[in-house]
């Protein structure tokens, strides 16, 4: 017994074995991205569920889909997303759409396509939906790309595609094992399409395996040290900092803020004259570092020249700015000392994590520094700022060889956000130096090795250092940027018109 829909006949039969490829897919979707992901499953995970899509009623296949999807992400990135309470769900909502997007398009785009535009339709759709997600103020979060942290000799395609050449392949992969399936291996046309795309896959790992081994980093390298923000006997208690942001704090609460800041402040200082004793030309330390009240912020800059002058290093002063009048505001910003002692850019953080950050602190204006040293060009961003490439992209543009990048995090987002930030350095030819308070501290070259690590959850020093090449490299990706995005815009369109004829005709 059959029926028809939309001019593509199917079997009552296949729609109920759909559901074991559901039941094969919701395995791999655990582990396909986030806290526990598995590169395997990344390109399992799709294809199952695709299978399921394509084989079900659109009525019935697609809600389930988003449902699956939706849980997928909120277990995947469980404790990562500061979303509190029943807007949690409501963001999970809102972002599954974007999840099922691809699969919705592709079940009512390819049905009248041959089987190797119909192979197309699903990654290029997926590209599109990553790309818009990239824009929202939680930028690259979720990008599937992000599931092949560790696999360097595929990660140099970023620096032909950025991160949407990952997820092009992937989604590449889902769509040509469904076409195999559907057609079978009898079919010239869907073993040529699967042939295409698996010498692709290995065309890139093979290219990007030489590029490992026969073009490493062999330029002079420069000790620099990074480090955490000490954890005092004197800690602010968290009810101090709950009356900070909301009913403000006494006199007394001030005291006891500005003899904190001092204190730590001071140990800081402490450590970078012991670094720079130890050989280090350049020092910073993690994001928001020292806390301090804006109008003590010159003073404690000019004890920063002195050092610096003193040692002759390139300090850099990683400092939450807070004005507690009339309202609260904060500047989160990293200033750069030169060894003359001289301030060589104020840059203040741009992309503000929605929430708290995103409402009392005083964004950049989005341009990022350069400076040029005996180390080669000297850039910066903070944290959340490496989670929007095109932000980065300026990194490349000023042709940058090292990046420093104070952050902090947390348990909930450790290692992640590390490794996710390591991204940047493939796609844009400069190595990172990432210091994390609460999280993994890292430092990668251009193409994505780790240099230095650190754990900051499981040392009692908070001090990394690492050995940094002085020269980077420019990338097509930092040149044309996000070209592939383009193409899959243009390739869909054709693809539509395509199906749309295809379906008078039928």
């Amino acid at each position: 017994m059959e029926r028809s829909e939309s001019g593509s006949a199917y079997s009552i039969n296949n729609a109920r074995r759909s559901w074991l490829w559901l039941l094969a897919a919701i395995p791999f979707l655990a582990c396909a991205n986030g806290l526990n992901s598995v590169p395997l499953a990344a390109w399992l995970a799709p294809a199952f569920l695709l299978r399921f899509v394509r084989m079900q009623r659109p009525a019935i296949g697609l809600p389930v889909a988003y449902v699956l999807l939706t849980a997928a992400m909120g277990f995947q990135f469980r404790g990562m997303i500061p979303i509190p309470g029943v807007w949690y769900v409501v963001f999970l909502m809102c972002f599954g759409i974007t999840l099922v997007a691809p699969y919705v398009i592709d079940r009512f785009l390819s049905t009248r396509l041959s089987c190797i535009p119909r192979s197309l339709v699903f990654p290029s759709s997926w590209v599109l939906a990553e790309y818009l997600v990239s824009l929202s103020p939680f930028g690259t979060w979720g990008s599937a790309a992000y599931s092949q942290y560790g696999d360097l000799a595929l990660l140099q395609v970023l620096s032909i595609t950025g991160l949407e050449g990952v997820t092009f392949l992937i989604g590449w992969f889902a769509a040509v094992m469904n076409g195999l399936m559907e057609e079978g291996r009898s079919s010239q046309r869907a073993m040529v399409s699967a042939s295409v795309c698996i010498g692709t896959i290995g065309l890139v790992v093979l290219v990007g395996g030489l590029r490992l081994s026969v073009y490493p980093p062999d330029a002079q390298t420069v000790r620099i040290a990074s480090l955490s923000r000490p954890k005092l006997t004197t800690e602010v208690s968290n009810t101090l900092w709950e009356h900070a942001f909301t009913s403000g704090l006494s006199l007394e609460e001030q005291h006891q803020f500005q003899k904190w800041g001092d204190s730590v402040a001071d140990t800081l200082f402490d450590q970078i004259r012991h670094e720079a004793d130890a050989g280090a030309r350049m020092v910073f330390w993690s994001e928001g570092g020292v806390w301090i009240e804006k109008e003590r912020e010159a003073m404690l800059i000019e004890r920063g020249k002195d050092l610096a002058a003193n040692k002759k290093i390139y300090l850099g002063m990683s400092l939450c700015a807070i004005d507690w009048k009339p309202s609260v505001h904060v500047e989160i910003k990293l200033i750069l000392i030169d060894p003359k002692g001289q301030v060589a850019w104020e840059y203040r953080k741009t992309q503000l994590v929605p929430g708290l950050e995103a409402a009392t602190a005083i964004p950049g204006d989005g341009r990022l520094q350069v400076l040029e040293t005996p180390y080669g060009r000297l850039s910066s961003i903070i944290c959340f700022d490496a989670d929007f490439p095109r932000l980065i992209s300026q990194a490349g543009d000023v042709g940058a060889d090292i990046v420093l990048n104070p952050s902090n995090d947390g348990r909930g987002i450790d290692p992640w956000h590390t490794q996710m930030a390591s991204f940047r350095s493939i796609e844009q030819g400069f190595s990172q130096i990432r210091q994390t308070y609460e999280g993994l501290s890292a430092a990668y070259d251009y193409q994505g090795r780790t240099l230095a690590a650190m754990d900051d959850f499981a040392t009692g020093s908070h001090v990394m250092t690492s050995e940094v090449p002085t020269k980077g490299t420019r990338t097509l990706y930092g040149i044309l940027g996000d070209w592939l995005v383009g193409a899959c815009l243009i390739g869909l369109l054709l693809l539509t018109v395509q199906s749309y004829y295809a379906r008078r005709g039928a």
